[in-house]
């Protein structure tokens, strides 16, 4: 936040990684477009008159599910895969290819159901139809592309100390995404024409196009990916961009040392390199796909895919693809009343993120998504419970209006807490040599339950009012239970450090359990284990664990102190 003020006061003072980080978050506002405007889209007079069957003027919950989730199972596909295509082509050239497809599917949304200047289309049916979800569908894939990898890029280019805040950078801009989408459309809808629709989608095409074009033309490569790509990390081209980048001397030093771990960790050197504390990495030349899945990541990576899983469980695209037809089950029953009401939760759910975004490397990852989710369950269970006590009717009483009330609660409590840090989080606790495709099957995972969510939403409410909050409320629950005991504080480390922690922590488990450790000391060991509270606190509740491992005779004796779960893990 003090960086932002000094820029505010003069803007010359910014660094380049965060201009560079800016640019490449722009793609989230793509993300954002897209999701401030489906929803209202595809309640749009002139839409449904378009595509509806024979022109009724009305889709069935079913239809209107998949064309607003017909994106989400190809973004999760593109987006299991684009870690290893970032690792081949380069971080900067997946976004922009990412960005360019999404344009390109994008342009076909613009293009669908015809071309009269009516409310109808002569392409309306099944022609039109069809040429709306493959848009949707290119669309999609364009998505799945760029999205974890600008978060990934992101991570590898900023110092420690601002990584948090820069990496937030994507979702700040999505919520700008998302309001400025509700408010376009609150604008066109008075569009008697099928530009009404149209325009949202080919500003989408426009803004992605130049998006793409702009990252090939602007932004260096990530450093890191230069090493990992076997550059000598005292080489000139790394070098030069490390300088192009602003990182200072001290900034850069640390950032070489994380290099040297993760040149090691690349070609599966054991032990400790160059004074880390990383301890052995992953081994051999693996097929990418497997490696996130290694004795020592496989932790990491399913909690990276439980988190963004049940971010999307908590109902938030739930509440944002369909915040028309929510407000409009609560009594705000006109076209214009709901996209107003859609729009304001839009604004603010951009303000609000903000200071969260200001704020994010001073608050504990861990303990925003365990206080989240606690407000967001009371959200969902307070509003489940009016509905069904049948205490929320559209033309009288104050139920509709605790339930609109309490859905823009959700909204602040979301946007402060798990919208900020679960992505940044799920990306920065894998380790360095799966960090792009574990990034990617979490993201994998986020678009696999956001189609769920997006496509099952209105068939819920036209089935139950209450059940679809209930069933949000109960994934949250359970992730805050989740997290209490399972996930470690990472706020303020590097990269390397929270490695390290989390192969330190697996090592100590492993003793904890009686399972033989190496200890280096030569001939047959020993394994004696007590418990007590030797370890430093760090984080969240830890388990000290004291061993000694005696040299079969030769009198060798180590002893270790670590933490379970803390992320400052001491070894003696």
């Amino acid at each position: 936040m003090v960086a932002f003020m000094r820029f505010i006061r003069n803007p010359r003072t910014i660094p380049k990684y965060t201009l560079c980080s800016l640019l490449v978050s722009c793609g989230g506002t793509l993300f954002g477009l897209d999701t401030g405007t489906i929803g209202p889209i595809t309640t749009m007079p002139s839409f449904l008159t378009t595509f509806s069957p024979s022109h009724t003027g009305h889709l069935s919950s079913t239809l209107h599910g998949l064309i607003v989730s017909s994106i989400l199972i190809p973004a999760a596909i593109a987006s299991f895969f684009t870690g290893h295509l970032a690792d081949w082509l380069g971080r900067v050239r997946s976004v922009a290819l990412g960005g360019l497809v999404f344009g390109i599917g994008a342009g076909m949304e613009a293009a669908s159901g015809g071309w009269a200047t009516g409310s109808g289309g002569d392409g309306a049916g099944g022609g039109g139809l069809a040429m709306l979800f493959v848009g949707r569908i290119v669309k999609g894939v364009g998505e799945g592309l760029y999205l974890s990898t600008l978060v990934v890029y992101i991570t590898e280019i900023s110092p420690p100390h601002h990584r948090g805040t820069l990496a937030s950078l994507p979702q700040l801009l999505i919520t700008f995404g998302i309001c400025a989408g509700y408010f376009l459309c609150y604008g066109t809808v008075r569009l008697s024409s099928s530009a009404s629709w149209r325009l949202p989608f080919a500003l989408q095409a426009v803004l992605a196009l130049s998006f793409a074009i702009s990252c090939l033309l602007l932004l260096p490569e990530s450093p890191r990916w230069l090493v990992l790509k076997g550059k000598r990390l005292g080489g000139e081209e790394v070098t030069r961009v490390w300088e192009g980048l602003g990182v200072s001397g001290v900034e850069r030093e640390k950032a070489v040392e994380e290099g040297v771990v993760e040149v090691a960790a690349g070609a599966g050197v054991e032990g400790s390199v160059a004074g880390s504390t990383a301890g052995s990495k992953i081994k051999g030349k693996q097929n990418e796909i497997f490696k996130i899945f290694g004795k020592k990541v496989w932790k990491r990576t399913l909690l990276g895919v439980f988190l963004m899983s049940m971010q999307q469980l908590s109902g938030i695209d739930g509440v944002l693809y369909y915040a028309p037809l929510l407000f409009s089950a609560a009594g705000l029953s006109s076209s214009t009343s709901s996209f107003l009401a859609s729009g304001i939760s839009g604004l603010l759910i951009f303000l609000v993120t903000i200071p969260a975004f200001l704020l994010c490397d001073r608050w504990g990852r861990r303990t925003s998504t365990i206080f989240g989710a606690l407000g967001i369950t009371a959200c969902m269970f307070v509003i489940g419970a009016l509905y069904a006590s049948d205490s929320v009717h559209g033309d009288r009483g104050a139920g509709r209006w605790v339930v609109v009330v309490l859905i823009y609660v959700f909204c602040v409590v979301f946007s402060v807490s798990w919208a900020v840090g679960i992505k940044v989080y799920a990306s920065e606790i894998q380790s360095p040599e799966t960090r792009a495709a574990g990034s990617s099957v979490a993201y994998g995972a986020n678009w696999i339950t956001n189609f769920l969510i997006a496509f099952t939403t209105p068939i819920f409410l036209a089935h139950s009012s209450s059940g679809v909050y209930f069933l949000f409320g109960t994934a949250t629950l359970l992730t805050a239970l989740v997290c209490a005991f399972f996930m470690p504080e990472t706020r303020g480390k590097s990269l390397e450090d929270i490695d390290g922690a989390f192969e330190r922590s697996a090592s100590a488990l492993s003793a904890a359990t009686g399972l033989r450790v190496r200890m280096g000391v030569s001939g047959a060991g020993r394994l004696v284990r007590r418990f007590g509270g030797g370890g430093r606190r760090a984080g969240m509740g830890t388990v000290g664990a004291v061993g000694e491992a005696d040299g079969g005779g030769r009198g060798g004796r180590e002893e270790f102190d670590v933490e379970l779960l803390g992320m400052g893990t001491r070894v003696a």
